[in-house]
């Protein structure tokens, strides 16, 4: 590794052991750099030293951004980190909003100030916020005002949280007021190519989430592997979507791509499959981020919008099934890019573009990675065998100080956690995930997470979470609960222990269906045997003499 720019040397102290990182292949040419990077200006100063300050950067309901524009805020939130906060290089920094273009600008700020970005989804609840606080050592956190009751709940359980600057709210220290004052000038820290820039939780499968470490180069590869030869979107796209920017696939594809090309993206608030439908019409959108449930939830819909502008469509965050694809290309004549990606790796590995699409399979490695199917000791399986995945490239997996580094990074290859079967022609097809978490509309939801949500409430005496078939939204999450004596099943109760596990977390994470049952399936030593639930969810028995009850969507 080279010299650090990080005064703050916290996040280099925490990376794993050098022995345990995986192969990172940066011998291509598409992945050349140079030791000394900030990443902040090639995605934004060198289009305005380019003479296209002028064009349309960042496009909101709100308000529209030219580079130039865009530029000169993330200057001024700059000097405010530096000259107002008492921000050092290697500070984390929290970052709390919807999709906005000041979330964007302060995103862009504390990399080019030489912070490390953790951004956070604005659905999550306090501890929930709390976690990546205490783990990552945050000392400050920018929040959308309008988010401030959870935030200031979560300072209660991060004491060493020592500031959150809130905009919007007109206050006088708001960040508005703050940017006021400050210069629009600012030079961009000369941070190492390998200096971290973004810390991303992930979302916890079997316990705590982990923290996954990416560097300045690694927001450029992603770009110049998957954007510029899978997608191969050109400067006069118009991107759009509806992934949060805390995860990584909207970070990506609706900020980083863009702005690696000098294209133009619209920011959504709120970005259902209505409000999606809507905005792709007025905005002239040209290149579409979101799940396969969203595009399925848009079918029986595009009679009543336009949306001949698009001409690429990408599918991430779960599955893409075969009846999804074909629909959609029969309704629209596009061919939904499907793709695998994971926290670890930033962004898609796996992906085919339209010319080499096979429906039904995810696709090939993107260039720049490399993939197999291997078996439980790490052999490679032959061509048709089921297997987990194993993948390695310019990116990869780094934990902070978690030792579940060595679960994930085995010989050199990233283990995903999905098993998959490799064709004889080389493309991959998804099987399942190899762990408990569950996706459903394109989020990952940790089962055990659910599960502790609901032993809070005084009803339930013991539950399991799995994820259970659902036609339009791919998978849900169902509860199969134990009560206390002194409670009765029944869907008043079931909507109850809903509304109550969105009160505890993320309201995106309730038991879409709840089933009340006499006993859980466990092993001799007492341990839940989620396999077993997940047969019977998946096979639509009840699990006890008790009936499902289950909730309305």
């Amino acid at each position: 590794m080279t010299d650090t720019a990080h005064l703050d040397s916290f996040a280099r102290d925490n990376l794993p052991p050098r022995d345990q990182w995986p192969t990172l292949l940066l011998g291509g040419p598409d992945f050349q750099y140079p030791e000394r990077l900030n990443c902040a200006t090639a995605f934004l100063d060198r289009w305005v030293a380019e003479g296209r300050g002028d064009e349309s950067c960042l496009i909101g309901p709100d308000e529209t951004l030219t580079y130039r524009a865009l530029q000169e805020r993330v200057n001024r939130i700059c000097n405010v980190l530096v000259d107002r906060l008492g921000f050092v290089t290697g500070n984390r920094v929290l970052l709390r909003s919807a999709n906005t273009p000041m979330m964007v600008a302060i995103y862009l700020a504390v990399l080019k100030a030489g912070g490390i970005v953790v951004a956070t989804m604005p659905l999550l609840r306090a501890k929930e916020i709390a976690y990546p606080i205490t783990k990552a050592q945050i000392t400050l956190a920018f929040c959308d005002h309008r988010l401030a009751v959870e935030m200031e709940r979560a300072k209660t359980l991060a004491p060493d949280l020592g500031a959150v600057v809130y905009w919007g709210s007109g206050a006088s220290d708001s960040l508005e007021q703050l940017m006021e004052a400050a210069s629009p000038a600012f030079a961009a820290v000369d941070t190492a190519a390998d200096d971290v820039a973004l810390i991303g939780f992930t979302s916890g499968t079997t316990g705590e989430p982990k923290g996954t470490m990416h560097f300045h180069r690694d927001l450029l590869a992603i770009c110049d592997g998957y954007a510029q030869h899978v997608l191969q979107a050109r400067a006069t796209d118009r991107f759009i979507g509806s992934p949060p920017l805390a995860f990584t696939f909207g970070l990506g594809g609706i900020v980083l791509f863009p702005l690696r090309i000098g294209a133009s993206t619209v920011l959504l608030e709120r970005a259902g499959p209505d409000d999606l439908l809507a905005a792709i019409g007025s905005y002239r959108a040209t290149i579409c981020f979101t799940a396969p449930t969203a595009y399925r939830a848009m079918l029986p819909k595009l009679a009543h919008h336009d949306i001949t502008t698009l001409r690429k469509c990408v599918s991430a965050g779960e599955p893409l099934p075969k009846d999804t694809f074909e629909a959609w290309q029969a309704a629209t004549g596009l061919k939904l890019m499907d793709g695998i990606g994971a926290t670890e790796m930033l962004h898609i590995f796996i992906a085919a573009k339209e010319s080499e699409i096979r429906p039904g399979a995810t696709g090939k490695p993107v260039p720049g990675y490399e993939a197999k199917v291997v078996d439980d000791r790490g052999t490679t399986v032959p061509p048709g065998t089921i297997g987990r995945l194993a993948v390695r490239g310019p990116t990869g997996c780094r934990y902070l100080a978690d030792d579940r580094q060595t679960r994930y990074v085995q010989n050199g290859w990233n283990i995903t956690g999905d098993t998959y079967i490799m064709d004889a022609d080389g493309y991959f097809w998804y099987q399942a995930r190899s762990d408990d978490m569950i996706v459903s509309s394109g989020y990952n939801i940790a089962g055990p997470e659910v599960e502790a949500a609901l032993l809070t409430h005084p009803a339930v005496a013991e539950c399991g979470v799995v994820a259970a078939p659902d036609d339009e939204r791919g998978m849900v999450v169902k509860a199969y609960v134990v009560l206390r004596s002194d409670y009765r099943p029944g869907e008043e109760l079931a909507k109850h222990l809903q509304d109550h596990v969105k009160a505890e977390i993320a309201p995106y994470k309730y038991p879409r269906a709840i089933a009340f049952v006499d006993t859980l399936p466990r092993t001799e030593t007492g341990k839940l045997q989620r396999f077993a639930l997940r047969r019977i969810a998946e096979s639509d028995v009840p699990a006890a003499t008790v009936p499902v009850q289950s909730s309305p969507a």
